[in-house]
């Protein structure tokens, strides 16, 4: 195996010396190596293990597979299919125990075979990582496989959270017979393009960068196209078995601050400036594609890759799960929305959706008091579980279970009343717009300001007028993202402090005289003018507590430069005049009781959850100098800026 092996000596040599530590477990893991031990004895008793299976592609590179079935040979089961990035190798090396191997015990305790693998590129699996898992031709190649494989039925589900959940959208529109059904959770950085979210897997937000991909890619060990460990083609499955023992070829990059790692300007070189490998956040990618940072939102480079987009039907039933508090419900739900009214009747009749009220991937998260950020929002616990097992014995195993009858094609949480509801679409029916009109006396800067939100425009403008200096930009707190690091937290979180600053403009409704549920979408119209050539915009919808605690309840931004569309040029702003504004839409379910206060926030940065406009009209990316731009706000009945939310009657 030695001989076989690239880096073997210097791999070994590093590892001989870390064994001594591995040997002495600390104390409190003591009991996590039986409970990991106990779980892997148990996978033993009940299934047949294969693991370190190479799929070959057409390519002749090799996908790395570990496959769990039931012993009972004498019978033939479906598939559940979980591809990742991430990795799964069945030895937890820092632990010196099995990982823990709970999915697959599980899905083989319901009759299935599990298998997992390692998208291209990423661990044992051969070739070079393409983020989505591209080649899509990869996906066919494995699909056959398992379709061929003597103990399968022929029919796959899919199953994964947020990467491992991405990949599923392009896939399933290209029509496999074996791909039965997919249950993406968290999915939306795999969708590009759908109604007018152009998004381009959560790259942008209202045309501005989602800074998160610079954190991810580098924490998860992502952007390494200039070096990596790997094993040479032909080495053999005992071998690799063996080897996953010694190590698993994961990255382990230097910690880093990032709240001043992501200050760091030009912005293409935020990764080079922390001495990160090179990859595809700057640089080519393996199949010669720009780097991510320089494309635009409707760059042709997004429409080769792995994403799904508009244009692309899927007919294969789906359990799409989403979180109030993730990267990008609104984009999720369209998709959801697109699927349903794109696909045959019955399959369209065959998709259903859960929206929990948690961060990302946090379903299971949730307790009897599931506090997301700051906020307690009650039991928001679901049995998870149950659905989707017997989701997958409905459309794998044809089990006549009522499973469908029974659960309501949207499940959501509304947040203030704290419970589960159900509706037959998204929004409810029953959901109807309400509309309130931005006004103050051109005095709305701050919470010590006169910002207000009223049923009637005002009759004559008096703007707000702010300060955007994108070297003191509004700093992020709380909000819907994922994979920021330690330093940012997501959630609900108190706004006040952010509301002290002069270039926040606050406008409130007062304590509302009754109960307002808001489910469905939340659309923002500005009128907005600047003396700079570009610049942004943001809003926060608030839910201001009888005692003045500001919970953020959604977040958007709006780049100037794409107001009249992402498929058409740029447009810049000239001083003095006035230009619409009008965000995508964002997605919520929240209860405001009376006595509590709807608020907005209105500025022009939210950093690093967004990158910084520099306001100079040019490429953002590459530019070090900024421009501090003097924005205003208009509202009358001439710049009717306004919130427009859906309401539910009780």
């Amino acid at each position: 195996m030695g001989r076989n092996l690239k880096l073997a000596a210097v791999l070994l040599a590093c590892l001989v010396f870390s064994l001594p530590a591995h040997a002495q477990p600390r104390p409190q893991d003591t009991a996590t190596i039986a409970h990991r031990n106990a779980i892997e004895q148990q996978l033993e008793s009940v299934a047949i293990i294969e693991r370190r299976v190479m799929v070959p592609m057409r390519d002749g590179k090799r996908m790395q597979a570990d496959i769990y079935r039931p012993k009972d040979e004498s019978k033939k089961y479906p598939i559940i299919f979980s591809r990742t990035p991430y990795n799964f190798n069945y030895w937890d090396i820092a632990l010196g125990a099995p990982r823990d191997m709970s999915a697959a015990l599980d899905a083989v305790g319901h009759g299935y075979a599990y298998v997992e693998m390692n998208e291209r590129g990423r661990y044992f699996s051969e070739g070079d990582y393409d983020i989505l898992g591209v080649p899509l031709t990869d996906s066919d190649d494995e699909f056959d496989w398992m379709t061929a494989l003597p103990w399968s039925t022929g029919k796959v589900g899919l199953i994964g959270c947020s990467s491992t959940a991405e990949w599923q959208l392009n896939v399933a529109s290209r029509g496999k017979k074996a791909l039965t059904t997919i249950i993406p959770e968290s999915f939306g950085a795999g969708v590009g393009r759908v109604g007018p979210y152009y998004e381009q897997g959560n790259w942008f937000r209202g045309g501005a960068v989602q800074m998160l991909f610079a954190t991810w890619l580098y924490d998860a060990g992502l952007q390494t196209n200039d070096a990596k460990p790997n094993f040479p083609p032909g080495t053999s499955q005992q071998a690799l078995i063996d080897a996953a023992k010694w190590w698993d070829l994961g990255a382990h990059p230097p910690k880093v601050d990032w709240a001043k790692a992501l200050a760091h300007l030009p912005e293409k070189d935020i990764l080079a400036a922390i001495a990160a490998p090179h990859g595809i956040y700057a640089d080519t990618t393996p199949s010669g594609q720009p780097g991510m940072i320089e494309r635009t939102p409707n760059d042709p480079t997004w429409y080769k890759g792995g994403l799904w987009n508009d244009s692309m039907h899927i007919n294969v039933p789906g359990l799409w799960m989403m979180t109030w508090y993730d990267v990008s419900v609104a984009p999720n739900l369209a998709a959801y929305n697109f699927v349903r009214s794109t696909a045959s009747p019955e399959v369209a009749n065959e998709q259903y959706a859960i929206i929990a009220p948690v961060p990302h991937c946090s379903y299971k998260r949730a307790a009897e008091h599931t506090i997301v950020g700051e906020r307690d929002l009650g039991d928001a616990r679901l049995d998870y579980d149950a659905l989707t097992f017997g989701w997958f014995d409905h459309f794998l195993k044809g089990e006549d279970n009522g499973l469908l009858e029974k659960t309501p094609k949207v499940r959501y949480y509304t947040m203030g009343l704290n419970k589960w509801q159900s509706s037959d679409t998204w929004p409810p029916k029953e959901s109807k717009p309400v509309t309130f009109y931005l006004t103050s006396t051109g005095h709305a800067n701050s919470l010590a300001g006169d910002g207000a939100l009223v049923t009637t425009p005002q009759p004559k403008d008096a703007a707000d007028k702010f300060l955007y200096d994108p070297m003191n930009p509004v700093p992020t707190r709380g909000g819907g993202f994922c994979c920021m690091g330690a330093d940012f937290k997501p959630g609900a979180v108190d706004q006040r402090p952010l509301e002290a600053r002069d270039d926040v403009l606050v406008y409130s409704t007062g304590p509302l005289a009754e109960g307002m549920e808001v489910t469905g979408p939340v659309e923002v119209t500005l009128y907005v003018s600047s003396d700079a050539k570009d610049t942004d915009f943001t809003v926060k919808l608030i839910d201001v507590l009888p005692n003045g605690t500001a919970y953020n309840i959604d977040e958007n931004i709006q780049r100037a430069r794409y107001r009249e569309g992402y498929d058409k040029p740029p447009v810049w702003m000239e001083k003095d005049k006035v230009y619409k504004i009008a965000f995508q839409p964002m997605q919520t379910s929240n209860y405001f009781a009376s006595g509590e206060e709807l608020r907005i926030e209105i500025s022009s940065s939210n950093f690093p959850r967004y990158d910084r406009n520099l306001n100079t009209g040019g490429n953002n990316y590459d530019e070090v100098k900024a421009v501090v731009a003097h924005n205003q706000v208009h509202h009358s009945t001439q710049y009717p800026s306004t919130i427009t939310l859906s309401v539910v009657k009780h």
